[in-house]
């Protein structure tokens, strides 16, 4: 293999092997001013898109030890998505961006330790984001106790409500 080659398979598993996740989309028949844009929007949330060969995305898993994600089936021009952190924004950006053009639409991907397919990515494009999910478990998590609070404030207040009652009651008489 050529040197050049040789560097662009290292710099692809570097990449593999440092991201949180991965997401492959095709972009055949793209504008490049379309994709500058695509580019400009991932850049923004913190992802790197680059265009691969996709015999050297392959090989580079299969160096990186994700044999899983190298077993996808490449067809046709392939951009990689990689990255830091939030999974899910660049997945729905990815998303968003395939309903505006019908040239971009992903593939697979990589995160968290699992191969996703296709309609996994859409999937997680389609969540809410972790914010949101974790104010919703935390919303979950305390409603026990805030049902709890309240059927003891009902007993406290009915006990008090009976007193008042009573002690008007006696003052009429």
């Amino acid at each position: 293999m050529r040197i050049e080659k040789t560097q662009m398979l290292r710099d692809i598993a570097a990449t593999l092997e440092d991201s949180d996740y991965i997401f492959l989309m095709s972009y055949k028949g793209l504008k490049v001013e379309d994709f500058s844009q695509l580019r400009g929007s991932l850049a923004g949330i913190g992802a790197r898109c680059q265009v691969i060969k996709n015999r050297l995305v392959r090989k580079a898993a299969e160096s990186s030890g994700l044999e899983q994600f190298g077993r996808f089936e490449f067809r046709g021009d392939t951009a990689m998505v990689s990255g830091k952190g939030d999974a899910y924004a660049v997945a729905r950006l990815i998303s968003d961006f395939s309903k505006k053009s019908e040239f971009v639409a992903p593939k697979n991907g990589y995160a968290d330790g699992e191969v996703l397919t296709s309609s996994q990515v859409l999937e997680i494009a389609s969540l809410p984001s972790r914010d949101i999910l974790l104010a919703q478990l935390l919303g979950l998590l305390n409603a026990p106790a805030r049902s709890l609070v309240g059927v003891l404030h009902a007993k406290t207040a009915q006990v008090v409500y009976l007193l008042n009652s009573y002690k008007d009651k006696k003052e009429k008489q």
